[in-house]
């Protein structure tokens, strides 16, 4: 995996720096937690004049014009993320650059339109230029969420260390990175959309960090990490669309100073 490669090239380099490195000025820290990605309203334009299939009410052969708007929600399941990172402290503010990986399993879509026509209740036939009707709806197809959204993150943070005087020590932060996100939308393993792109990606982070020993602390964080939205292609018909990508990430870690 990419990630963890990444990472443990981080402590590779950790390892060398720490020769020149003042006492503690340095350290290398990892974590692990729970990634809560928010819903998306998946926002998009058919790429060129899209021919329906047959629907319930939809006859085959409607011509849908270049640029007719469609879209819909999607929800994502609990996923996980885990992030290392090599920083520098700067009197109570550090310095690091991290590397993320996170990843969440499509829970389900829902809310089909185009042209500003629901299509949940049409037959899924309607999606697929020269289809008949397959006998399952377009709201039945796209429930059965399959697929996931992962993103890896490399970004540049800054951090403030508020000193309490013993060893809990609270801290807040943000970065800003680049963000390599994976789409997989295949509802029912029916290819929606299977694509990736690089977006800008931003942080914002508050945590409790506890001093084991001069070299070791404990810590426990909440940051809301996401990304502008997400420009992808649709596989199955002609299409471009913009996916929200925002998620709610609760980890704890280790951070090793030296």
């Amino acid at each position: 995996m990419t990630a963890l490669k990444s990472i443990c090239s981080m402590l590779i380099a950790a390892t060398a720096i720490s020769g020149i490195a003042h006492a503690n000025d340095y350290y290398v820290s990892l974590s692990g937690g729970v990634s809560l990605l928010g819903d998306s309203d998946n926002e998009g334009a058919f790429d060129g004049a899209f021919t329906t299939g047959e629907g319930t009410t939809i006859p085959a052969g409607t011509v849908l014009p270049d640029a007719t708007p469609v879209g819909w929600e999607t929800d994502f399941d609990t996923g996980f993320a885990i992030a290392g990172a090599l920083g520098k402290r700067y009197g109570a503010f550090r310095g690091e650059i991290e590397v993320a990986y996170q990843t969440n399993d499509i829970g389900s879509h829902a809310g089909v339109t185009a042209a500003g026509i629901a299509l949940d209740a049409e037959d899924a036939g309607v999606l697929i230029t020269g289809s008949p009707n397959i006998g399952v709806s377009v709201g039945d197809l796209v429930a059965d969420g399959q697929g996931d959204v992962s993103n890896i993150f490399v970004m540049a943070n800054v951090f403030y260390d508020f000193d309490t005087g013993g060893p809990l020590k609270p801290y807040i932060g943000a970065g800003i990175g680049v963000g390599f996100v994976d789409v997989d939308y295949s509802p029912s393993a029916v290819a929606i959309i299977q694509d990736d792109a690089t977006a800008f990606a931003y942080q914002g982070a508050a945590g409790l960090a506890y001093e084991v020993s001069s070299s070791i602390d404990l810590t426990l964080a909440y940051r809301y990490r996401a990304t502008t939205d997400v420009s992808v292609e649709a596989s199955l018909f002609p299409a471009d669309f913009d996916i929200e990508n925002s998620a709610s990430v609760v980890e704890a870690g280790l951070r090793f100073n030296f």
